[in-house]
């Protein structure tokens, strides 16, 4: 809905490209869902800010559990494997967490038949495993901010143990201080609801953390 959060002074045609932008000229890969997407910010999200500068391939998905052929894996499986992608930011899908999909383990093997895509983190891993068996690019996973949900905190408290295993980058703004410490009346302008931001959110809020995420990368 337009207004306020998705005020015009927020859309995109009102966007300066950054000409200096260490990401001008990537190819970055987004995997995410209603809030990648911007479901509740009339369909602009962070990558599309990026995309003003960077230009972006936006793939999005309903939930990383493999259950459908709309999950994260299944649509992954249908990018062209010949596209070259710089990075590949992924996001830490809150449907899974409303949708209590069982989170699963950590696997001991990186064989991709030994992952259990039922779960969160076995379909993480063969995300993972298929990432960097076809691109060999850079992966970022990325959280939403803090809202009311045990099932998400206990996804987020894992991205540490995968980084271990696989080495992807994690962009946490669950745990981020400075996110966490926003007033009460500039959350209301960020947020249409508790998960999913309004544009004004994703542009003053998230964008910075994501640029300054994706500079350290290239």
């Amino acid at each position: 809905m337009e207004g306020y959060g998705n005020a015009s002074e927020y859309h995109l045609e009102n966007i300066t490209p950054q000409e200096s932008s260490p990401l001008r000229g990537k190819r970055l890969l987004f995997l995410g869902s209603s809030v990648t997407y911007g479901a509740a910010s009339m369909g602009v999200s962070m990558v599309d800010y990026i995309r003003v500068l960077d230009g972006c391939t936006v793939v999005s998905g309903t939930t990383l559990a493999d259950k459908d052929s709309d999950s994260y894996l299944s649509r992954l499986k249908r990018v062209d494997t010949s596209r070259k992608f710089d990075a590949v930011v992924c996001q830490l899908s809150t449907n899974d967490a409303t949708q209590k999909i069982p989170l699963g383990c950590i696997c001991a093997s990186k064989d991709p038949d030994s992952f259990d895509t039922g779960t969160v983190l076995g379909s993480m891993e063969a995300i993972i495993a298929y990432i960097q068996d076809v691109w060999n690019c850079p992966i970022v996973f990325y959280t939403g901010t803090r809202f009311d949900s045990a099932e998400y905190k206990a996804m987020v408290d894992m991205l540490p143990h995968l980084r271990e295993k696989w080495g992807i980058g994690i962009l946490d703004l669950w745990n981020d201080e400075e996110m966490n410490r926003v007033t009460q009346e500039r959350y209301a302008l960020y947020m249409s609801d508790a998960i999913h931001p309004a544009q004004a959110g994703y542009l003053l809020w998230w964008v910075p953390k994501f640029q300054a995420c994706l500079y350290e990368l290239f």
